[in-house]
C-alpha cells in the first residue's frame, strides 16, 4: 500500500507515533488508508449538509476494514458569488481544489479517496485531482435541493429569485410577492434544483463511473443519499484492494459518453471547461471537436429547468441517470456500454423522451464559430427558444458585466440589442466570470427573446436566452470581440453555428491598429498570477 511510505519499519516510527496522535490504533495501522475529501462549508447551501454524510461515509470505509481521515477543501458558491468581484474566484477555485486535493493526498501518501462534493467548480476539481493522482476514488455528489414552492407555484432559484428581480423591476410582480418568491425558492440544503453547472457534472460524474448510481440526482436530505454516501465508503475500500484507478475509468470512451449525455440533457456549458480540463490532467484527447462533431449526431431528450419546469427531483422520479444511460444506448448514439448495468434501468417516457422522438431536433449544446469567435465559443441551445435560432440584431457593446448591468437596470437596453460584454474572459476578468445576473434580467423584463447577449465570459447553467459564450479569442487577446462597435450589426445563427458581425475585414483591421485593452485597476497577487498561466476557453481554462 502506498501508506506503507509513512507507516512501516523502524525509520516510520516517529510517522507512527504522529498517527497514533491523530488516534489511529495499532491494529488500523495495517489498514488502507483512505481520505475523506469534504468541501463542507456554511457558506455554501450545496455543501451545508455535509457533515452528515462525512459520517456515513467514513462508517462505510470502517466497515469495510480501512482507516478513514477527514480533510477539507474550499468551497465557493457561483449564486452567491455573482455580479461582482467574488465571481473572479469562482472558475480559479477549480485548479485550487485540485491542488488541495493532490497536495494532501500525496503528502499523506493515502491509499484511497471519496471526495465529497457538489457545487460548481468543486466537483471538476475533484476529478481533476482524481485523474492527476490516479489513486483509487470515488466521488460522491451531495445532490439537488428540494423544489421550491409558494402559493401552489413551483419555484426554483433561477425562478425564485434571479429571475424575480427582472419581474419586480419590470413592475410585474409587487414587493410583498418578491420577497415571498425569493424566500421560498430555496427550501433546503442541496446543489440548486434545475439542471445548472453542480447538478450538470454531478450527472457526468455519474456518467463517466466516477460516483454510484443515482449518486447524482438523489436529493441532498434523502436517506437514499446518506445510504449512496455509506455504500462508497464501502466502495473504495475495494478500489483499493482491486487496485481499481481513476485511469481504468476516465477513459476517452467515458468522457464521450459524458459530452453524449450533456448534449443529450442540454447541461450547462460550463461543462465544456470541465469536461477539456480533465481530459487534459489525463492525458486524454479530448478536444473542442468531439463536443462539435458530437452535437451534430445528438438529441436533446430531456428538457429541465431552466429551460422547463421539470426539475432534478423529476428526472431522479423519471428514473434518472442510468434512465438516461438505458435510453442512449437504446438509441445506438454512440454512446459506448462501459459495464454499468442499466440496461434493465427503469425509464419514464413522459419526461424521458425515446431518441427516436426527441424533445428537439437539435443537441442541447452547441459550438458556434465565425470572425467573432475563431476559436469557438458555445451556446445552450436547450434554452433558446426556436423562433431565435436566426437572430440579427445591433451591438450594444460594455467592457465589463457591471457596466452591462447598470444599462440594463437603467433600460438602455432595448428589443433588437445584442449586449456584448467582454473583457470577462480567463485572461481579461481574470476568472471569466459568469452572466447570470445580466441574463436573468434579460429574461425577467421580457427581453429574453427579442435581445441577444454575447460575452468571452462564462454563463450560469441556469442561463436561458440567446446567450453566447467562451468566446475565443477573448477581447484581452485582441479578439474581434474587442473590436465591435455600438450601432454593428451581429447575426447568430444556431441551424448553421455561426457568429458573425457584419463588418468588413479591412475595417476591423482598422479598428485593431487603435485597440488597447482596458486597464483592470489593483488585482490581487492571485488573480495576476491566474491571468498569467490561464489557458483559453476553447483549452478548458486550465493552468499552464
Amino acid at each position: 500500500m502506498r501508506s506503507d511510505n509513512i507507516k512501516q519499519g523502524i525509520a516510520r516510527a516517529p510517522h507512527r507515533g504522529l498517527l497514533m496522535a491523530a488516534g489511529v490504533s495499532k491494529k488500523n495501522m495495517k489498514a488502507p488508508f483512505i481520505g475523506i475529501a469534504s468541501s463542507f462549508s456554511d457558506l455554501v447551501p450545496g455543501h451545508i449538509g455535509m457533515r452528515d454524510l462525512e459520517r456515513q461515509i467514513e462508517k462505510g470505509i470502517h466497515s469495510a476494514g480501512g482507516q478513514a481521515f477527514i480533510f477539507g477543501v474550499p468551497a465557493v458558491c457561483d449564486g452567491i458569488a455573482m455580479g461582482h468581484c467574488g465571481m473572479r474566484y469562482s472558475l480559479p477555485s477549480r485548479d485550487l481544489i485540485a491542488d488541495c486535493v493532490e497536495t494532501v493526498a500525496e503528502g499523506h501518501q493515502l491509499d484511497g479517496l471519496v471526495l465529497l462534493s457538489n457545487c460548481d467548480k468543486i466537483t471538476p476539481g475533484m476529478l481533476i485531482a482524481a485523474t492527476r493522482l490516479n489513486i483509487p476514488t470515488i466521488i460522491v455528489t451531495a445532490g439537488p435541493m428540494l423544489d421550491g414552492m409558494s402559493k401552489c407555484e413551483k419555484l426554483t432559484m433561477i425562478k425564485g429569485s434571479f429571475e424575480a428581480v427582472g419581474k419586480f423591476r419590470a413592475g410585474m410582480i409587487d414587493e410583498k410577492r418578491f420577497e415571498e418568491l425569493v424566500e421560498h425558492s430555496c427550501p433546503s440544503a442541496g446543489s440548486c434544483q434545475g439542471l445548472y453547472t453542480a447538478n450538470t457534472m454531478a450527472c457526468l460524474t455519474e456518467v463517466m463511473g466516477m460516483s454510484l448510481p443515482f449518486c447524482a440526482t438523489s436529493a441532498a436530505v434523502s436517506s437514499e443519499k446518506r445510504r449512496i454516501a455509506f455504500e462508497s465508503g464501502l466502495a473504495v475500500v475495494e478500489l483499493v484492494k482491486k487496485n481499481i484507478t481513476p485511469d481504468k475509468i476516465i477513459t476517452k470512451d467515458s468522457l464521450r459518453n459524458a459530452i453524449i449525455t450533456d448534449l443529450a440533457l442540454g447541461g450547462s456549458t460550463n461543462s465544456f471547461l470541465h469536461i477539456l480540463a480533465i481530459a487534459n490532467a489525463g492525458g486524454i484527447d479530448i478536444t473542442l471537436k468531439d463536443f462539435e462533431e458530437l452535437s451534430d449526431k445528438i438529441r436533446q431528450i430531456v428538457k429541465l429547468d431552466p429551460a422547463s419546469s421539470f426539475t432534478m427531483t423529476d428526472l431522479h422520479n423519471a428514473g434518472g441517470i442510468p434512465a438516461i444511460l438505458r435510453t442512449l444506448l437504446e438509441g445506438n448514439v454512440g454512446l459506448k456500454d462501459t459495464g454499468m448495468g442499466v440496461k434493465d434501468a427503469y425509464v419514464n417516457n413522459d419526461l424521458i423522451h425515446p431518441c427516436t422522438e426527441p424533445v428537439t431536433t437539435k443537441a442541447g449544446l452547441g459550438v458556434l464559430y465565425g470572425n467573432i469567435a475563431a476559436g469557438g465559443c458555445v451556446t445552450k441551445i436547450s434554452g433558446i427558444d426556436e423562433s431565435c435560432y436566426e437572430f440579427e440584431g445591433i451591438a450594444n457593446p460594455f467592457d465589463s458585466e457591471e457596466e452591462a448591468m447598470y444599462a440594463l437596470e437603467n433600460d438602455l437596453v432595448k428589443a433588437g440589442d445584442v449586449v456584448v460584454i467582454r473583457y470577462e474572459g480567463p485572461k481579461g476578468g481574470p476568472g471569466m466570470r459568469e452572466m447570470l445576473a445580466p441574463t436573468s434580467l434579460l429574461v425577467g423584463k421580457g427581453l429574453g427573446t427579442s435581445c441577444a447577449l454575447i460575452t468571452d465570459g462564462r454563463f450560469s447553467g441556469a442561463t436561458r436566452g440567446v446567450c453566447i459564450g467562451h468566446v475565443c479569442p477573448e477581447a484581452a487577446d485582441g479578439g474581434v470581440i474587442a473590436l465591435i462597435e455600438k450601432g454593428d450589426k451581429i447575426k447568430i445563427d444556431i441551424n448553421k453555428r455561426t457568429v458573425d458581425v457584419l463588418v468588413d475585414e479591412a475595417t476591423l483591421e482598422a479598428r485593431r491598429k487603435n485597440w488597447r485593452a482596458p486597464e483592470r485597476g489593483n488585482l490581487s497577487k492571485y488573480l495576476q498570477r491566474y491571468a498569467k498561466n490561464v489557458e483559453d476557453a476553447s483549452h478548458g481554462a486550465v493552468i499552464l
